[in-house]
């Protein structure tokens, strides 16, 4: 039987998701460990996305067939109490037999939380981007604009199968503020390699003045790797769903 199952984890400890080799923390590491240990007899696990090292999953989706003859709940259970503190699984559900997490889904969504304050918050450091300086929401939505629909983003990003193919179609980009947290949400069909964390670089960037909009829009239009502003941190970055 194959099954599909959610995951969540804080990727602060771990090198990325995919597997590496031995003496690399990684979270299919983990989650292999687990099902190993309660009689799974496969050698690799699906994935809808390798997330970097540092960056959390809420919602990364994966798949494995197993022989398995208890309920789903059970399964839950099983893995989650062989799991470590940071890696959980929210949920299994029976799946189709040539269901795969990557090539069936239909979109992904990301969310990266910027913390802006004048000071940085110990509680906060392993799940936010500290800003100091104010973020203008006006020049960030413009912005975001230009993100929507079907692009080539070339400047943010490379392809993850090592090819040439860097259009993609983004179909949400938005920032929402609540008092000092921002969350920056992005959805589209697919991702390039540090795509998102290249995104948000560059749009802190116009949020504070660093860059202006019409500079912004230029980068995407640019498809050149090289202009590309630096990368935001890691440790704010977030998968948060896989659409189907």
């Amino acid at each position: 039987m194959r099954y599909r199952a959610t995951v969540e984890y804080d990727g602060t400890d771990f090198e990325g998701f995919q597997r590496q080799a031995a003496g690399h923390r990684t979270v299919q590491g983990e989650l292999e460990g687990a099902l190993g240990r309660i009689g799974w007899r496969g050698t690799s696990l699906m994935a809808a996305g390798r997330t970097d090292s540092g960056v959390h999953g809420r919602g990364q989706v994966i798949a494995f067939d197993h022989d398995w003859r208890h309920t789903p709940d059970a399964l839950v259970r099983a893995l989650n109490a062989q799991l470590p503190a940071d890696v959980s699984v929210r949920g299994v559900v029976e799946a189709e037999a040539d269901f795969h997490p990557r090539y069936w889904a239909r979109a992904r969504t990301y969310v990266y939380t910027v913390y802006q304050g004048p000071q940085r918050a110990a509680l906060r450091d392993r799940y936010a981007w500290h800003v100091v300086e104010p973020l203008d929401a006006a020049a960030l939505a413009v912005a975001c604009l230009g993100l929507i629909g079907r692009h080539d983003f070339a400047t943010f990003g490379t392809d993850p199968d090592e090819g040439t193919n860097t259009v993609r179609t983004v179909q949400r980009a938005e920032w929402v503020a609540a008092g000092e947290t921002w969350r920056f949400w992005i959805q589209a069909d697919a991702f390039l390699f540090r795509m998102v964390r290249s995104v948000v670089g560059a749009l802190v960037r116009v949020g504070t003045g660093v860059l202006t909009t019409e500079r912004f829009l230029a980068l995407i239009e640019a498809r050149d790797r090289s202009q590309c502003p630096p990368l935001a941190p890691a440790r704010g970055l977030c998968l948060d769903e896989v659409l189907y």
